[in-house]
């Protein structure tokens, strides 16, 4: 007897919220809500107060002692440039057979750079000896025959005398005597021509070695071993036209362009200072060796080429570096003023000491009165000052301050006598 199956009824009793969870639930909601803005104030009560204690930031300077040495009148930059610098290159063209040198190698006078084929020109010289050996022989034989022909010349003329021979027996003997005598001649001419040729052969054999014109340091390596070499550009573009670069670091100088409004303040032989980006630590003292005498018209620049007035022009304070100005560094250049004529006693006696040098941008104006700010273990303090002449972007003080005091330079604004400041990190 089959039985009826029971329809299940799904119970969702479980899932019903009772008053009592729900008065729980909206009681939590308002908590949050209600603490949201309490926090809020708090935080930004919080900020505003770390943002009034906060002290505001300024930029100091030293102020230094007054130098004695001259100023800069000008500013300039440029590179170093050698006076002496050649890119060595073969005479002839030929294929390269060795190369003695690389980059970074110092190397004397006639030292040896690199060699090209010169199998063909040996050959040449070899043909030019042998020829001239052979006229050296043909020389020799000559002789032998005109020793015979001048005895066979005499004892014709004897015959003649004798009347036994005839005037044409003595005639020839006489003709052949005298072409023994100019073939030797030509002969010797041949010689000659075969030693003019040996020499051209042993010029071709002496181009095909490359030597360094002077002394110096090799900077480029132009060609390979198995590479041909040219004096002149092939259109192909496989042919190398030098071998290698070399500079003379002896004759290491300056070279800067000066722009026209400003060319009036420099002079020959005017005192340099140059500074190396390499070594910004270091002053290199020169002087101008020349001013060339054309302007460029697209930059309104003129050139000016500085050279260095001590030989051992770059001593570093640490001697592991290697003390070297090389081609092509920047270097920044200050053209100094002319030293000022001695003045009187008179004169410096009434003149005011200088007493401290300090930036432009650390004075201050108020009405009559210029002014700094000296900080002072985080505090500012008002000093009135007496100004000198200006230097560049300095300025000379004659009275207020004293050197090694730090002065403000940079800051906001509405700063005041007393105010507690940081200084920017």
């Amino acid at each position: 007897m089959a039985t009826t199956p029971k329809t299940l009824k799904p119970d969702l009793s479980a899932l019903r919220i009772t008053d009592t969870k729900r008065k729980q639930t909206s009681s939590g909601k308002r908590w949050l809500w209600a603490a949201i803005p309490i926090v809020m104030l708090g935080l930004l009560g919080a900020a505003s107060l770390a943002f009034r204690n906060r002290k505001p930031e300024v930029e100091v300077v030293t102020a230094l002692k007054p130098s004695t040495a001259p100023t800069g009148v000008l500013n300039a930059s440029g590179y170093i440039t050698p006076r002496r610098r050649a890119t060595i290159a073969a005479k002839i063209t030929g294929r390269v057979v060795g190369v003695y040198f690389d980059e970074g190698t110092r190397v004397q006078q006639g030292q040896l750079l690199a060699k090209l084929d010169d199998s063909d020109a040996l050959r040449n010289l070899e043909s030019a000896k042998a020829d001239r050996d052979a006229s050296q022989a043909a020389i020799a034989d000559y002789q032998v025959q005109l020793k015979n022909a001048e005895i066979e010349l005499h004892r014709a003329q004897q015959l003649v005398r004798e009347g036994v021979q005839t005037q044409q027996y003595l005639d020839s003997a006489v003709m052949n005597a005298d072409s023994l005598r100019a073939k030797i001649e030509l002969a010797k001419q041949n010689v000659a021509a075969a030693v003019s040729r040996i020499a051209v052969a042993q010029q071709a054999v002496d181009n095909c070695v490359i030597t360094a014109p002077f002394a110096g340091i090799a900077v480029s390596k132009d060609a390979q071993v198995g590479e041909m070499v040219s004096p002149v550009s092939a259109g192909g573009g496989f042919t190398r036209t030098g071998i290698a670069t070399i500079v003379d670091l002896h004759s290491n100088e300056v070279e800067v362009d000066v722009g026209e409004s400003y060319i009036a303040k420099v002079k020959q032989d005017q005192a340099v200072n140059a500074v190396l980006d390499a070594y910004p630590d270091v002053i290199l003292p020169g002087k101008v060796r020349t001013v060339i005498p054309t302007a460029d018209r697209q930059k309104a620049t003129v050139k000016v080429r500085i050279s260095f007035t001590e030989p051992d022009h770059l001593k570093l304070r640490d001697p592991a570096i290697d003390p070297r100005i090389l081609p092509d560094m920047g270097v920044k250049v200050t053209f100094l003023e002319e030293e000022p004529k001695a003045k009187t006693a008179e004169v410096k006696k009434n003149e005011p000491a200088i007493v401290a040098v300090i930036p432009q941008s650390a004075i201050h104006v108020d009405g009559n009165t210029k002014f700094v700010y000296v900080v002072k273990g985080g505090i500012l303090e008002r000093h009135a000052v007496t100004l000198g002449a200006a230097r560049s972007t300095d300025v000379e003080i004659l009275a207020g301050i004293q050197p090694g005091v730090q002065v403000l330079t940079k800051g906001p604004d509405g700063l005041s006598d007393g105010e507690a400041v940081q200084l920017k990190q």
